[in-house]
Order: C-alpha cells, then structure tokens, then sequence
C-alpha cells in the first residue's frame, strides 16, 4: 500500500499586527505581572451604544483555540470568537495630554460611538480570509 501525503495547508492569515509603541506597551504590562502571564488576551463582546466592545485581559494560560501573535517580545492572544472580527487589524498604543490606551486600526469597523468605548464590527470577508 503506498501513502499519500497530505496536501499542503495553506498558510492562515496573520489575525493582527502590532505597531512598535504597542509591542512596547504589551512587553511592559507582560512583565510587570511576573512571568506567570503568557499575554495580553484580545477579545470583543456585545456592549456599548455601537454594539460591540473590545476586551483585554492578561492572562496566565494560552487556550488551544486561541491565536497568538507574537512581535519581538510581546504576546497578545486573540479569543477565538474574536478572530473574524479582527482578521488586518493593526494595534497601537497612543499617548496624549488625557490619556493613554490602545488603539485598533480596523478594517472590520464600521462606526464607532461617539465617546469612542463600542464600535460596529462585521466578520472579515472571505476574500480577507484568502489574502
């Protein structure tokens, strides 16, 4: 009996990337928990007057359903049920005179509230999905 081997998988589209302030702000959460965090888990959820909002938690254990990305230090994990929503975003970290937080680049937005705490998220399109 001859094996076949199994075809190839294509490659999965990277969930999201970081900017550099935001690698730098994710490394210094990490580790100012101690070294029992494994990363800074993203999530979104139902809430807020634009219908979804974004979560964020440090955590001590990676699920195996969640996606991690990884940048020159930093770990952020993506909840699985996150993943539709945020396939291209860019995460950053922005300071200014009233405050300092992270901030999504989103092509999967399609409004925000106006006190900027819930946005409108939609799926990725498949044609995002094979990029």
């Amino acid at each position: 009996m001859s094996e076949t081997a199994a075809p190839a998988r294509r490659p999965r589209p990277k969930v999201m990337t970081l900017t550099p302030a935001a690698v730098a702000r994710v490394k210094a959460l990490m580790t100012s928990k101690g070294p029992d965090v494994k990363g800074l888990k993203i999530g979104v959820k139902k809430g807020g007057c634009a219908g979804m909002e974004y979560t964020m938690n440090l955590v001590s254990e990676v699920g195996r359903l969640d996606e991690v990305v990884e940048e020159d230090g930093a770990r952020v994990i993506v909840d699985p049920a996150a993943v539709l929503y945020l396939i291209g975003t860019v995460m950053d970290f922005k300071t200014d005179k009233l405050a300092s937080q992270f901030v999504f680049d989103n092509p999967n937005q399609k409004s925000a509230c106006g006190c900027g705490e819930s946005v409108s998220l939609e799926p990725a399109p498949a044609a995002r999905l094979e990029s």
